[in-house]
């Protein structure tokens, strides 16, 4: 199976440790992460959901042929090279029946707006308040709003990233849910502080050019007196691109 990766998912693939014996491709489309995932054996098992029923059926068709060495929903001997079992659930994400397979999960959400990733993430925390979960988050727009409320659900901030894609811009947010009890993990900013850390001159460029655009907006928005967005560009204003400091990268 040929699995080529945008910007955009390659760097959510970059993320992805094996720290985890489940992982749950949600609103996995054409399946083309989870498929990566498999290929490099990252868990157990790789969960692709999706309530598209003809997506589902096709894909389950080409992961019939292209990993045919792994049976569905088999667990693979730890310690051993048998592949990675792998399931389709068409289903909402909301609804992943994490409470089958005790042990610990990631979650990535990805490709959807904010306000659909802030409700299946709710959704299934407040389903499995004691579950051990991580959450990959890569939401297309209201990025500020989804840091909020992870803010407010106690979340825990592992790693972040920023890329540009195609002339947009994507924030990727891998979090540890409150039940995970990990100490590595630091405090959320609702603005992001290492996405301003650039460590190469396009780096620089692409924060530089993503904190332009996202105070333009907002500033938009508060100037059209739709909403009151004040603490939002206050919040924005104050940060800095840290510049690259050794020259010639």
């Amino acid at each position: 199976m040929s699995i080529t990766l945008g910007k955009r998912l390659a760097q959510i693939d970059a993320m992805v440790t094996t720290d985890y014996a489940h992982i749950w491709d949600c609103c996995c489309d054409h399946g083309l992460l989870g498929a990566r995932l498999l290929s490099r054996r990252v868990a157990g098992c790789i969960h692709f959901v999706d309530q598209v029923p003809e997506l589902m059926h096709t894909l389950e068709a080409k992961l019939q042929r292209f990993f045919a060495q792994a049976s569905p929903g088999a667990q693979p001997v730890p310690g051993t090279l048998l592949s990675p079992a792998w399931q389709i659930h068409c289903i909402d994400a909301a609804a992943l029946p994490l409470q089958q397979y005790p042990a610990k999960h990631l979650v990535i959400i990805a490709g959807v707006g904010g306000e659909l990733s802030m409700q299946l993430v709710e959704a299934i925390v407040n389903k499995h308040p004691a579950a051990d979960i991580d959450f990959l988050l890569c939401p297309v727009q209201h990025q500020f709003a989804l840091r909020e409320q992870l803010i407010r659900l106690n979340f825990g901030l592992r790693r972040e990233a920023l890329i540009e894609e195609n002339r947009r811009f994507y924030e990727v947010l891998l979090v540890c849910s409150p039940a995970t009890k990990d100490q590595s993990c630091t405090r959320i900013s609702a603005v992001g502080e290492h996405i301003w850390q650039a460590a190469s001159n396009a780096q620089t460029k692409t924060a530089l050019a993503y904190l332009e655009k996202t105070l333009s907006h907002y500033q938009r928005i508060q100037r059209g007196k739709g909403a009151n967005v004040q603490h939002i560009i206050q919040a924005y204003q104050g940060v800095t691109v840290s510049p690259l400091s050794v020259s010639g990268q």
